[in-house]
C-alpha cells in the first residue's frame, strides 16, 4: 500500500478515535463542575464540610483533564486535518500525559473509594444532627436537599427513623422532620405519632447513588484509557508516515 493511502486511512480512524475522545472528556468536564459548583445533588453534602477535601481534589483533577482533553482534541484533529508533524507530536505527548492522569485518577478513585463513602456517610449524620437549627440558616438549601430524599424515597434519616432522636433543634423530643411523613407541610419539623412516619432508612438508597456515580465516573475513565491506546498509536504511526511521504515523496 503507498503511504499518502496510509495516511488517508490513519487521518479518518484517528479523527474517529479523537472525536469519541473529546465526547468523553467533556463528559469529564461537565462532571466535574457538576461536583464542584452544583449545590443541589447530594455531594454539597460533603462540599459543606472544610475539612472533607478529598472531593474537592478529585473534581479539580477532573475539570483540569477534561480541560486538557478538549484542547488536545482541537489540536489533534487541526495536526492531522493539515498534517501538521509538530501538532501531532505535541498532541502525541499530551496524550502520554493525560493517560497517566486518568490512570491515577482511576486508582485514586478504587484506594479512596472506602474513605470518601465514610465521609459521606459521616457528613450525612452531621446534617442530621444540625438539620433544623435556626442559627445554621445557610445550611438551608442542604436541608433541602435531605427533606427530598426522604420525602420522595419515603424513607426517614440514614438508618431509621430513631436517629433523629439525637437532633436537639425540635421543639420536643416527639418531633420529627415533616419530610419523614406523608405530610405536605412547609416547615421543618412536625409533632406526628411515631407510628406514622416511614421507619425504613435511607441508607440503601444513598449508598445505590453514590455507588452509581462512582461507577459512571470510574466507566468513564476506563473509556478514556482505552481510546488513549488507539489514539497515541494512531497518532505516532501517521507521524511516522507523514514524516516518510516528506522524504520520499515520489513513493506517495
Amino acid at each position: 500500500m503507498k503511504i499518502r493511502d496510509k495516511i488517508l486511512i490513519q487521518k479518518y480512524f484517528l479523527n474517529i478515535f479523537n472525536g469519541i475522545f473529546l465526547v468523553l472528556g467533556l463528559m469529564l468536564l461537565q462532571f466535574g463542575l457538576w461536583l464542584l459548583y452544583d449545590r443541589n445533588n447530594l455531594f454539597s453534602v460533603l462540599f459543606s464540610s472544610g475539612e472533607n477535601q478529598l472531593v474537592g481534589y478529585i473534581s479539580y483533577m477532573l475539570l483540569g483533564t477534561g480541560s486538557i482533553i478538549t484542547f488536545t482534541s482541537a489540536m489533534g484533529f487541526l495536526g492531522s486535518v493539515k498534517e501538521i508533524k509538530c501538532l501531532l507530536m505535541t498532541y502525541m505527548s499530551f496524550q502520554v500525559l493525560v493517560f497517566g492522569t486518568q490512570f491515577a485518577i482511576s486508582v485514586l478513585t478504587f484506594v479512596k473509594k472506602e474513605e470518601v463513602h465514610n465521609q459521606w456517610n459521616n457528613r450525612i449524620d452531621e446534617v442530621i444532627s444540625e438539620y433544623g437549627n435556626k442559627s445554621l440558616t445557610e445550611k438551608e438549601p442542604v436541608w433541602n436537599i435531605l427533606n427530598a430524599v426522604q420525602h420522595s424515597m419515603e424513607c426517614c434519616g440514614r438508618y431509621n427513623v430513631t436517629q433523629w432522636d439525637k437532633n436537639k433543634n425540635k421543639g420536643n423530643s416527639t418531633e420529627i422532620p415533616c419530610s419523614c411523613t406523608k405530610s405536605s407541610l412547609k416547615k421543618w419539623f412536625c409533632n406526628v405519632p411515631r407510628n406514622s412516619t416511614y421507619s425504613m432508612g435511607c441508607e440503601e438508597y444513598l449508598d445505590t447513588w453514590f455507588e452509581n456515580t462512582v461507577l459512571i465516573l470510574t466507566a468513564i475513565n476506563v473509556g478514556l484509557l482505552i481510546i488513549q491506546v488507539f489514539v497515541i498509536t494512531l497518532t505516532a504511526q501517521l507521524f511516522r508516515n507523514i514524516k516518510n511521504n516528506n522524504v520520499w515523496p515520489n513513493d506517495s
